[in-house]
């Protein structure tokens, strides 16, 4: 009888032992459980759920194991969170006074002036939008000076191409801008008369 060949491991296939079947099952959920909260703490923006799924076997359920973790840190002073499509650590809201006694740590703000939030705020809940389209909104030209500045935030970025002549490109809002915000999804977003009457002139928002 002939012998089979051994299968190759296909071109970028790591040898890296996702599933654990030596480990029993307890033990290989708690490591799976340990996987995941590594590769959380060592990224500092939202891990989606399949970069997670990466480094679990294929019968493990990501959110029953981030369900797990977050059991876990129940009375901690930092959370699992659900935010802009992934998940992330973050200290909880209530320790900021504390973090910002003993650390410079908390003083890391964006300010935004009036004209900056409201641009932003109508991309946020009109995208894609072209200038064009933000002007009929303004009743005026928004400078490209304050859209770099909202593309050097990490905030919004190039979206497709608008229908108008010329073909011009319209704008969208990032990731970024829903872990700014504290957003899952652009379907989070409050009603619009809510975001623009508590928008102030240079009114800071804070990463902490």
């Amino acid at each position: 009888m002939a012998r089979k060949k051994p299968k190759q491991a296909d071109e970028g296939e790591s040898d890296f032992d996702r599933e654990l079947d030596d480990l029993p099952q307890e033990l290989r959920w708690r490591e799976w459980m340990g996987r995941i909260e590594a590769v959380l703490f060592a990224s500092a923006s939202p891990v989606s759920r399949e970069d997670l799924a990466r480094v679990v076997g294929q019968g493990a359920s990501v959110e029953m194991l981030i369900d797990d973790i977050q059991a876990e840190l129940i009375g901690r002073p930092f959370e699992l969170a659900q935010v802009a499509g992934g998940w992330m650590f973050r200290t909880r809201t209530k320790f900021a006074d504390a973090i910002k006694a003993a650390t410079n740590l908390g003083e890391e703000t964006i300010a935004f002036t009036e004209m900056e939030m409201g641009v932003l705020c109508a991309i946020a809940y009109h995208q894609p939008i072209d200038r064009a389209g933000l002007a009929d909104i303004f009743g005026k030209e928004v400078s490209r000076d304050l859209l770099s500045r909202l593309r050097f935030k990490d905030l919004i970025a190039s979206g497709p191409r608008s229908p108008r002549p010329g073909a011009p490109h319209t704008f969208v809002t990032t990731e970024a801008f829903l872990a700014t915000f504290d957003l899952h999804s652009l379907r989070d977003l409050p009603e619009l008369e809510i975001a623009v009457g508590e928008t102030g002139s240079d009114a800071p928002i804070s990463r902490v």
